[in-house]
């Protein structure tokens, strides 16, 4: 839409979108607004008749599969508001605690330690994908009430994974950003419900997924109206086997390029060892990541999941001096 258009000249453009059979997405920027048309429709109709309504600047057509994400739609870098917490542009997004949620008292401990580091956001596991049936599957809804207890206590936002859409409602009365994981990724029944929430989510990468099918993905959450997804790269199966999977650091420059969202990296799910999360969380800073989600344990020893790419406190302290350094010569802001 042109820089001056009225709201009433908008409403108009969206409704005869509609009218014509496709969905409408406006996007209100600082200057202009973009309405995304999308779905079905007389694709004729809307090339070549709807830039002759007032207030229409221009029609641009998004050859990409997913047009919501893309660039095309939206050029500048979305940034999200979650809790007076912005997200994306020169923000940059911390995400810590530990890989499960296993009692109140290691939460709280948690917790207290990360706001002294400056953490905005505690992430947690209630429900655990493991892939053994007989590995420890998470506390469930006993887990989700203790995120909450300690998020009103200490005030740290909450990201805990969703696996099922039957757990959506249940989920996300309790968490502040839903966290979809990397087995889920493709779980389009999933992607579709959590597209139907004013939440913001998390949207890990598939282990063997490309580009373009996680942003595919991301398009499933948009599509249906949420439009705040922050993706997540964790690292790819390779032949390698030195770490759990292998981290995909080009996939911050090629995800920018292409979409506007916010991309953050998983050091902790990539190396699957405490040894390479601070090397692989530098790498990620350096090359333009929004964002980190690190995996902290105050006993990494003793944890019930992952235990082995945990860092303890000291390391995790150590580490956030380096990454301090790195921002600061970029120019970042750390949230």
């Amino acid at each position: 839409m042109e820089e001056k258009a009225t709201e009433e000249e908008v409403r108009k453009v969206i409704q005869k979108v509609e009218e014509v059979g496709f969905k409408a997405h406006p996007d209100k920027g600082e200057n202009h607004t973009i309405v995304g048309v999308v779905g079905e429709g007389d694709r004729e109709y809307i090339l070549n008749n709807i830039e002759t309504y007032s207030g229409v600047e221009r029609v641009v057509e998004i050859t990409q599969p997913f047009k919501l994400a893309s660039r095309t739609f939206k050029p500048k870098d979305s940034i999200y508001d979650i809790g007076g917490i912005k997200i994306g542009g020169k923000n940059f997004l911390t995400i810590a605690g530990p890989c499960a949620v296993e009692s109140k008292e290691q939460v709280l401990e948690t917790a207290r330690f990360l706001k002294e580091k400056g953490v905005k956001f505690l992430r947690g596991g209630a429900y655990k994908p493991r892939t053994s049936p007989y590995s420890f599957q998470g506390l469930k809804e006993e887990g989700l009430k203790i995120l909450k207890e300690v998020r009103e206590e200490i005030g740290l936002k909450i990201v805990t994974e969703v696996m099922d859409t039957r757990e959506v409602e249940l989920v996300s009365k309790y968490a502040d950003v839903l966290q979809i994981g990397a087995r889920n990724m493709q779980n389009f029944s999933l992607l579709k419900e959590v597209g139907k929430l004013n939440k913001p989510v998390l949207l890990k990468r598939g282990l063997s997924a490309t580009y373009k099918e996680f942003l595919m993905a991301a398009e499933y959450i948009i599509s249906e109206g949420n439009s705040r997804v922050i993706l997540c790269e964790r690292g790819i199966r390779t032949f390698m086997d030195e770490t759990r999977n292998t981290l995909d650091i080009s996939a911050i420059p090629v995800i920018k390029r292409y979409s506007h969202l916010p991309i953050i990296i998983d050091p902790s799910h990539a190396s699957g060892d405490w040894r390479y999360v601070a090397p692989l969380s530098k790498a990620a800073v350096a090359a333009g990541a929004d964002g980190l989600i690190i995996e902290v344990h105050p006993d990494p020893q003793n944890a019930l999941s992952d235990g082995k790419q945990s860092l303890n406190f000291d390391q995790f302290s150590e580490l956030m001096e380096q990454i301090k350094a790195i921002l600061d010569i970029d120019s970042k802001i750390l949230a």
